[in-house]
Formats: C-alpha cells, structure tokens, sequence
C-alpha cells in the first residue's frame, strides 16, 4: 500500500482525548488541529472522573473484558470490536503513564484497580479517586506543546468539503464574528465529541452538540445507531448547566441509592443493584423522580469522613452546591451523557468516504452497542485513535483532480439572539420526548419540533442541532423496540428481529427503516476495507 506524502494536509478536527492521542499517535507527521475551544476547554474528556479500563489484574483477562463488553452493549456489540477495545487497553495505558499521566498507585507501586457497574472484575486505573479526564488530558496537552509537528488552530469546524465520495477539506469558522473559510486536506479525522448539549439535562460541555455528525450527515457519511443515548443515573441535582457529575466508582465503592425516606430501590430492580447495567440504574432514578419519592446517592456509610480525599472533584461540586456528601444524602437525577451511536466505522477509523476518519464519541465502532460499558469510552478514544493514526499513516495517496464544493452556508455573521430561544426549546424539546424513556407519539411530536425549529435556524451551530437531533429522533423511532439505553414506554421488550445495529442516511428519516449495519470485519459500504 502507497504511502501519503509526509507533508500531505491532515487536519483533525477536536482537541478531546481521541484528537490529541491521535494527533501525538501522528508524530512527527505535520498536522492541523482544529479546536472549537482552548486545548483543555469544551472537552467532555477532561471532565470524565471514573477510569479508563483495562484488564491489568492477576485474576484479569482481556477476554473477560470483552465478554462484559459484549454482555452491557445489548446484543449490539461487535465482537471484533470489543476484542481490539479489550485487546489493546494495556498497550494504551502504558502509552498514557509515557506521556506522564499520574494513575494511582499502591505503595508497592502498583496500579491502583477500582470496580465499576457491569464489570466482572477490578479493572479501572483511576487519578485522585475522580480526576482520570482532567490528569490525562493536562499530560497530553503539554505533550502535544512539546511536539512541534501539531500545529492547533482555534475554530468551529462548520462542514466537510466533499464531493460525496472523497474529502477535500473542512470549513471553518475562526471566530464567531468572522467569516468561514475553507481548510483544505487530504485527509480529514472527525473527533468532534459527542452529543449530549442537545439535552436540556447534560453532564456534557456546550460544545458538545452534535456537529461532527452534522457534518458527516450532510456529506454524505453513513451513520449507525443514532438512537442510543446514554444518560448517566447520578448527575448531580442541583440546578447546574452542565450538571455536575457523581462519578460511578462511587457507587464501585459502596455508596447506595435511596428515595427521600432513606429507602434503597435498586435492590428491587434488579440483583446487581446499584452496580446493574447503566440503562436499569437510569430507569430506576427516573422511576423514583417521577413517583414523587425523589433519587439520592448515600455514601455516608460507604466512604464518610474519607469522601473529600477519595473523590475531590465530586465533593468540590457538592459543596459548592451546600451539599456535604459526608453527612447527607446526594440529590441526583438523569443526564445525558455519552452517545453510542455516530458516524459509521471499520475497526481502523474508516468512514463510507475516502478520506474521512471518525475517532471517539462522534463515531461508531461497535464497540458499546446499546449501552456503554462503564469507563469504556476514555478506553475507547486512545485505542482507536491509536489505530487512526496506524492507517492514516498507511494510507494511499489522495486522489487528484476533483474540485469539491462546500456545503450550505447560512450567514458568515455571527448568530442572531433569537437562536438562544431557539436553542432551549429544542434542548428541552429533546429532554421531554427524546430522553430515558420514549414513545412513538412523543418522538413523532419532537420531529415535527425540530423541523419547526429548524426552518427558522440562522446559526449554524443551531442548523447543525437540529439536524443531530432529527437523526437521533428518527432512528429512535424507527427502532421499534427496547434495548440497552433505547426505551420505548409503547415496545417495553426487546425484539430479536431488531437485534442488529442499523444505518440510515441523512435526508427524510422519519420514512427510512433502519437497515442492518455489516460487522466491522465484513467492511463498509465504501471502498476496501479492513484489507490491513
């Protein structure tokens, strides 16, 4: 296979965890990173508090890894991918601890393991109790300022230039009072974050609203699995924008959930109560909210006196509220958390576009199905754009001699005041119809809202909303069922016949039944794939 030229244009569009490991993965090949916010701002990275995880244990194995995988992703998971995700964790750690991320350690020196929802095993290296995102992404950050080949440029990425079957470059806008302008690459990486600031209840950074997949749609990339959402059970209740979050090691360590009377409901929902598979522990909060009993996370008696040193960041929230976790009860309800679905993959990053890469929350592997394993989506990040890096670097020649055109552009000015209204409705709009639980009328009405919102968007940070919510929204309603953090009130079961991940293509979607997504080793409806 040709080799790119060393000085052919890679831009990479996100400065999170996927974009920064595979920009440094790269190295010393020149590339552009795009960055909607300074290096360390506007990354639901460096906000995540539980781990990565990895079989790192004696009693460990990567297989077992993947077989919890498999067992939280709802009949969903790619087994290839689950496999490379589990595979290759320790290779990724050893990576990290290179770049000078400080995990905890015993005092025999050894990696500190911690137990979360779902896993079978102690699996996940932690920093500080609560603080693996901002640690890593600090130490990656001075990496990527040491490393000269990275150049970072500060910008919203608004479209990709695309003749429908090659990438050509990116639009940018490089300040909100300026025009965009048009970045021109061989080769593009979308690792643009996830989705979660569609919500009106989110543990996610505002910049995270679903404009990579925008973007992708409308050029034309094949999309998979855009219904699952996934909201996190115990973020905390207090009135926040973004709402802080009560990471789930808590719960690893012991803490319970109760209503307003002190009483434990997860026992009654399932046997692994409060270490049960997210989607049943978010049910079970929702459940109790909505019955009037209220949702509290208890670690009085599972941490006490040591909750300000074993997990700083979730008690600096707390108290920062008027909370002290270490003689009351946490308030807490759902949010919107991490997104499964997004641009379609091979196990190398590949889209259906020549030229165009997915990496992180804004795509699709497999790797999570239906449900995300806990602290799998850090692991996810640096495993994958590991192997980005691997094929871009591999990659044949760009092809020559087509002139692409950039998508539509709304207005060059910034956005109008107006769209803020805009803005609030359609994240409620998604919150009330599109959250834990959903039913066919609630989503007909929520589509027929975001089109309404969306004929009268003038930003196009609003534009690109209302098209991640319409593809959310129509993929939940053509699934017909149940499964993993999916959950129609009106299919309350699971329906074998629908247990295949689904693709659909931007346009009318609320017409287009999903169609059955090929395994990752089988490839993608493009040009060869997984031919490494």
């Amino acid at each position: 296979m040709a080799s790119v030229s060393p000085d052919a244009p890679v831009v990479i569009v996100g400065g999170g965890l996927a974009g920064l490991f595979c920009a440094l993965k790269l190295a010393p090949r020149p590339v552009t990173l795009v960055v909607a916010a300074p290096l360390g701002q506007g990354s639901s990275s460096a906000w995540a508090q539980g781990g990565i995880a990895a079989a790192l244990g004696g009693d460990d194995s990567a297989s077992a890894h993947a077989h919890d995988t498999i067992a939280a992703g709802a009949g969903l998971v790619d087994p290839l991918s689950a496999s490379i995700l589990a595979g290759e964790a320790g290779a990724r750690i050893t990576d990290l601890l290179g770049y000078g991320v400080p995990f905890d350690r015993d005092a025999a020196g050894r990696l500190v393991l911690s137990r979360e929802a779902a896993h079978s095993a102690r699996r996940i290296v932690r920093v500080r109790g609560d603080g693996a995102g901002a640690a890593i992404m600090a130490a990656l950050i001075g990496a990527v300022g040491r490393t000269p080949s990275i150049r970072v440029i500060e910008g919203v990425a608004e479209g990709l230039l695309s003749d429908g079957q090659r990438i050509g470059g990116i639009v940018v806008r490089p300040r909100p009072d300026a025009a965009a302008e048009a970045l021109a690459a061989g080769t593009v990486v979308l690792a643009s974050g996830g989705v979660g600031a569609l919500y009106g209840v989110t543990t996610n950074p505002p910049e995270a609203f679903g404009g990579g997949l925008a973007m992708a749609a409308e050029a034309g990339a094949l999309l998979a699995d855009c219904e699952f959402v996934q909201f996190h059970p115990t973020a905390l209740a207090v009135g926040l924008d973004p709402a802080p979050l009560a990471t789930e090691a808590l719960r690893g360590e012991g803490a319970i959930l109760v209503d307003a009377q002190g009483r434990r409901f997860m026992t009654a929902l399932d046997p692994a109560a409060e270490l049960a598979p997210r989607d049943v522990v978010t049910r079970g909060v929702a459940a109790a909210i909505k019955a009037g009993k209220g949702a509290f996370l208890d670690a009085r008696t599972a941490l006490g006196a040591a909750f300000p040193h074993a997990f700083p960041t979730v008690y600096a929230a707390c108290r920062a509220s008027g909370i002290d976790p270490v003689s009351q009860p946490i308030p807490i309800a759902p949010a919107a958390h991490y997104h499964m679905g997004g641009v379609l993959t091979d196990s190398f990053g590949r889209t259906s576009i020549d030229g165009l890469w997915a990496v992180g929350e804004v795509a699709c592997t497999g790797a999570h199905g239906a449900n995300r394993l806990a602290s799998n989506s850090l692991l996810e990040a640096v495993v994958f754009a590991a192997r980005v890096a691997e094929d871009v670097a591999a990659a044949p020649l760009p092809r020559r001699g087509w002139a692409p055109s950039a998508p539509r552009s709304l207005s060059p000015s910034p956005a109008p005041v107006e769209d803020a209204a805009a803005i609030a409705r359609l994240r409620a709009t998604m919150s009330a119809r599109v959250g834990v639980i959903r039913d066919g009328q609630g989503l007909e009405n929520a589509l027929a809202t975001i089109e309404t919102i969306a004929t009268s968007a003038r930003s196009p940070r609003l534009r690109a909303m209302t098209i991640a919510a319409r593809l959310i929204t129509a993929a939940a309603l053509a699934r017909r069922e149940s499964r993993g953090a999916h959950f129609r009130a009106d299919y309350p079961a699971a329906d074998p016949a629908q247990s295949h991940r689904a693709t659909a293509p931007f346009g009318p979607l609320r017409t287009v039944p999903p169609h059955p997504a090929q395994s990752l080793g089988e490839g993608l409806a493009a040009p060869p794939m997984e031919t490494r």
